[in-house]
């Protein structure tokens, strides 16, 4: 939630924060959970740069995540699903703007195919079956989602859902749907490499840490322990 993620607080405010956030965390359900590898994927190919945009919940924890994935060489946190003008954490905070907390994955498809992306999303990053929400955060902006950047990814999206919900992996539906890309707009500055950057901040220590724990876990063969870390480029914003 906005005021309690991006507030400054005292030594006893952490552990009043803390305390509130394991209560809220400790009724929701964002565990990991082992998934099998997709039936359908892009074929291997000669590029080595593609792009991945996937919304999961608070973009803190999803970049933190992939931030560990071999094979991908910068995520960025930020906003899709909504129009230029209202791409700010204040006004997607409202939950009116059709923004999704998102995270755009740039990766060596030589290296980590796009259905392994996918495979790290469902599996580890967010629970794709909590519909508009993600634990303590709630609202369209938390949004399970896929953005697919051109019809192959599309197709592999489509058919790994589908193989995941006919497979009865998850308990519940899974709600993950898969949308129209219109745009990824970075995330203010104090956003990026938040993860990495405040690894014992309350909110992430409970509900993001776990994560990579996870990841690092259930897929040792693609976890790297150092991060990549988000860098803007000049004249951008951030």
């Amino acid at each position: 939630m906005k005021s309690s993620k991006i507030a400054r607080f005292g030594a006893l405010a952490i552990v009043v924060a803390a305390v509130a956030l394991w209560q809220r965390s400790a009724h929701s359900d964002e565990r990991a959970v082992a998934v099998p590898a997709p039936l359908q994927d892009e074929p291997a190919g000669g590029v080595h740069s593609e792009t991945a945009v996937l919304s999961g919940g608070c973009f803190w924890g999803v970049q933190g995540v992939f931030e560990h994935l071999r094979g991908v060489t910068q995520v960025a946190s930020g906003y899709t699903g909504g129009a230029a003008d209202t791409a700010q954490y204040e006004r997607v905070s409202d939950g009116d703007t059709g923004h999704a907390e998102s995270v755009r994955i740039t990766f060596d498809p030589t290296v980590i195919s796009y259905g392994k992306i996918l495979q790290v999303f469902f599996s580890v990053a967010h629970n794709p079956t909590e519909l508009d929400y993600q634990g303590p955060d709630h609202g369209t902006q938390y949004r399970s989602a896929i953005f697919p950047m051109n019809a192959q990814q599309r197709t592999v999206a489509q058919a790994y859902i589908a193989q995941l919900q006919g497979g009865h992996v998850f308990s519940s539906p899974i709600v993950t749907r898969v949308e129209t890309f219109k745009g990824f707009y970075p995330a203010e500055a104090y956003h990026q490499n938040f993860l990495a950057l405040h690894p014992d901040y309350p909110y992430i220590a409970i509900n993001d840490m776990p994560k990579v724990e996870a990841l690092k876990s259930l897929y040792p063969s693609l976890y790297r322990p150092r991060p990549v870390l988000y860098q803007a480029m000049a004249g951008t914003t951030p």
